[in-house]
């Protein structure tokens, strides 16, 4: 099944994304109908007003989430291949609400930064209040899957040992298109202006996403509607030799095996 936030003619809403058709949930969008506790049950019976595959608008897949965390130095191959070890505990760092937009939306390049990169990651989207949590209640507390675009301005990155001020910029971190609530992400890989620059197994996660969800419920509560990035496999620019970032007008294309795929072009700040 298949959830996401579209905008419409007269603001947003919830919808499940059929094979032919998109059928509103009764929710202004998709962090507030997973607020429900019955947003499963609701989400397969719902048979609201009905809008057209072609040509729906997605907007951020939920708009406003109380928290988004995201992982750093995730997949074991790239860790390896760096020459470091694996961690014994997540490198979790934070967003804002204001960075997101949508699966297809222009994302915007930071103001001041001249290494804006790339990094493709798998999205966890939680389901239900969790605190504390072991595995098995971590597991069932995540409503599914979405793709992610932690899209970085490295030099403000790296201008302190914290990350978030290179992680934050607004409408910066495109995620979507949707809500996969029964998926098995395979393959996630990365194009950018049609080279792909990153391609990995969600597999070779370090800490995967029932370990994540665990682990940050042991610091804070997380409710219905918080994401979690899980981090990205090697082929960033950064690390290339020479660098490489993206520019005013790059296509960046975003794919997650079994999840969708995001497509984003590249703006300069208005």
């Amino acid at each position: 099944m298949k959830l996401a936030t579209i905008r419409t003619a007269s603001g947003t809403a919830a919808v499940r994304v059929d094979e032919d058709a998109a059928v509103e949930l009764g929710a202004v969008d998709l962090g507030a109908f997973l607020a429900r506790p019955d947003w499963r049950n609701a989400a397969q019976t719902a048979d609201g007003p009905r809008h057209e595959l072609a040509g729906l608008d997605y907007a951020p897949l939920v708009p406003s989430p109380e928290k988004i965390f995201c992982v750093g130095l995730n997949y074991r191959t790239h860790i390896l291949e760096m020459g470091r070890e694996l961690p014994q505990y997540p490198a979790l760092f934070a967003k804002f609400a204001r960075a997101l937009v949508g699966a297809y939306d222009p994302v915007v390049l930071p103001a001041g930064s001249e290494q804006v990169d790339w990094e493709a990651e798998l999205g966890v989207v939680v389901g239900a209040e969790v605190r504390h949590a072991d595995r098995e209640q971590a597991a069932a507390a995540i409503a599914g899957y979405t793709v992610v675009n932690d899209v970085t301005a490295r030099d403000f990155q790296y201008r302190s040992v914290e990350w978030l001020q290179g992680k934050t910029f607004e409408r910066s971190t495109p995620v979507g298109p949707w809500l996969v609530t029964d998926a098995e992400p395979g393959e996630i890989s990365c194009e950018v202006d049609g080279d792909t620059v990153q391609q990995a197994d969600t597999a070779d996660l370090v800490f995967d996403a029932a370990a994540l969800v665990s682990y940050i419920s042991q610091i804070i509560t997380l409710v219905p509607g918080d994401i979690i990035a899980t981090g990205t496999p090697g082929g960033v620019g950064h690390a290339r030799k020479p660098a490489r970032y993206l520019a005013e007008g790059s296509k960046l294309v975003t794919r997650i095996e079994g999840v969708g795929g995001l497509s984003n072009t590249l703006i300069k700040e208005q």
